[in-house]
């Protein structure tokens, strides 16, 4: 999902994608000489905890000129800290209740075509490639177990896949979240 714009600049000409949020950009960010200050984390926890909140509001609560929150706002998007201003998207909410993890195998020198075809599926959430006795791990949801099915077939249903192992989510105790990340990043 494309991130949404920045809740201060809704009539933007630059593109969303143009604020470095791209998976290598993000990457190299976080070195000791581009880490967040606190200020940095109480403006990325305060829009996490109420992303619709405008500039003008982040500036009074957090006790800044609206400039100083614009300014920190343009910056953390610029070194890809923050990515985006979209909704968070249930997929079990969406009729998609049932998460799976694939490890695949794949031939070698058929990674772009894998990872197009990867693509190409709506129920891959996420890919990476990983270390291991795989080469990618990707995400998928299903409607059911017997959809489940459906789905990996599709996902395997590729030349250049060579081997696939599913492990089925049964629960999710702690659910992606990145704000205690953020706290300790700010207090170094």
């Amino acid at each position: 999902m494309p991130p949404a714009q920045p809740p201060s600049s809704p009539n933007s000409t630059e593109s969303p994608n143009s604020a470095a949020g791209t998976a290598s950009s993000a990457s190299t960010a976080g070195t000791a000489n581009d880490a967040i200050d606190v200020l940095d984390g109480r403006l990325i926890r305060l829009l996490a905890e109420e992303p619709r909140i405008g500039v003008l509001e982040c500036s009074r609560r957090l006790q800044v000129a609206r400039g100083t929150v614009q300014a920190r706002l343009d910056r953390l998007q610029a070194k890809g800290v923050i990515g985006g201003f979209g909704p968070e998207v249930d997929p079990a909410a969406l009729g998609y209740p049932v998460t799976a993890f694939a490890t695949l195998e794949i031939s070698q020198g058929q990674g772009s075509d894998v990872r197009a075809h990867l693509a190409a599926v709506p129920e891959v959430l996420e890919l990476h490639t990983i270390t291991g006795r795989g080469d990618m791990m990707v995400r998928i949801v299903a409607r059911s177990n017997a959809d489940l099915q459906r789905v990996i077939d599709r996902v395997v249903g590729f030349d250049g896949i060579v081997r696939s192992s599913t492990a089925i989510a049964l629960e999710n105790p702690v659910p992606y979240r990145i704000l205690p990340l953020v706290d300790q990043a700010a207090a170094e």
